[in-house]
């Protein structure tokens, strides 16, 4: 395990203790070990990413230079911050979804004893962002800032995932309500802003810069949060599962992806007719058939053309920046997920 990473779940050891022991709440030994329970089981077990790159993006910004062990404690716990937050999201999408696994083990509500005990958590979880916020930022400079840009961020991503749910709504289903510019503003709203800007955004705050000289950088990072969300529409259904970890469902799930977006537009009205049929259907047969005319409209061809521009765009608007610092930030975010595999 590299050394980042190891130091970044020590920051969580840190800050979990610290909330099981908030004098704000008279814990008893059994809500004290439910509350560690639920914390363990869905806040460090992803692949940390949005977290890690906050650490990442202030190091960057202060030139490569060694952090104390102060500013690398409060940049992980940033870090957390934001993995808490995604925790929080998860939980309850995956109530609303009906879901059965999520990161490869059954999700949170689908425990024995937790059920929709698991709404709960979800507040609690977004709970301990405010309790860690002001724990270690209250005497900052810029902790009005950080409880600012959490609240907007948590706004942006509430409304992404409305719009989400009632295009996909059962008995609502509805394609010709799907286009390009709704599958923007979904992406938009629902990741790009808490997956890519808020990580870049809580770096800028800590480095003493005003986010509002910086609506450019969030700009660019929207862009790549889009990106990266047309990659994964796109190894849903091309990926290897091996490789991704698991089986794409959006063609089941009747999701506004970006390949059914692109056929929507690419089809001629018997090929139309064949996604109206069988697109959202459960059944393997329609999947099969949406799958084989995603083929047969060369659906991989204008991805690898999407991505050639998207890179080529997203790079001339980094090269824009005034910052050299800022610039190596976003060419990083840019170099983790450009031709990703999962």
């Amino acid at each position: 395990m590299s050394d980042l990473k190891s130091k970044f779940l020590e920051v969580y050891s840190v800050l979990k203790s610290e909330l099981l022991n908030d004098p704000a709440f008279e814990f008893t030994d059994d809500s004290r070990q439910r509350v560690e329970r639920m914390l363990d089981y869905n806040v460090p077990g992803g692949k940390l990413n949005r977290g890690l790159s906050v650490v990442d993006s202030y190091k960057l910004l202060k030139q490569g230079k060694e952090l104390t062990a102060e500013e690398t404690f409060l940049a992980c716990s940033l870090g957390w911050c934001i993995e808490w937050l995604q925790a929080y999201f998860l939980v309850l999408d995956d109530i609303m979804d009906k879901s059965h696994t999520r990161r490869g083990q059954p999700c949170w509500f689908r425990l024995p004893k937790v059920g929709m005990i698991a709404v709960n958590d979800g507040i609690l979880l977004r709970n301990h962002i405010s309790r860690i916020l002001k724990n270690h930022f209250k005497g900052t400079p810029y902790y009005v800032d950080l409880v600012d840009l959490f609240n907007e961020v948590e706004f942006q991503t509430a409304h992404g995932q409305m719009i989400d749910l009632i295009t996909t709504l059962v008995g609502e289903k509805d394609l010709s309500k799907y286009s390009l510019s709704l599958h923007r503003r979904i992406v938009q709203y629902k990741t790009a802003y808490y997956s890519f800007y808020l990580p870049v955004a809580c770096a800028l705050l800590m480095s003493g810069e005003n986010l509002d000289n910086h609506v450019d950088v969030k700009n660019v990072l929207v862009e790549m949060g889009t990106y990266f969300q047309v990659q994964d529409d796109y190894l849903d259904c091309f990926g290897d599962p091996e490789v991704i970890g698991k089986i794409g469902t959006d063609i089941e799930d009747f999701k506004c992806s970006w390949l059914v977006v692109k056929a929507l537009e690419l089809c001629n009205e018997e090929q139309k007719k064949t996604l109206y049929e069988n697109y959202g259907k459960e059944d393997p047969a329609c999947v099969a058939k949406i799958k084989e005319l995603y083929n047969t409209l060369k659906l991989q061809d204008t991805y690898l053309e999407y991505e050639s521009k998207s890179y080529e765009k997203i790079t001339k608007s980094i090269e824009a920046q005034p910052s050299k610092e800022v610039q190596a930030v976003l060419k990083s975010f840019l170099a983790k997920i450009y031709k990703r595999q999962k």
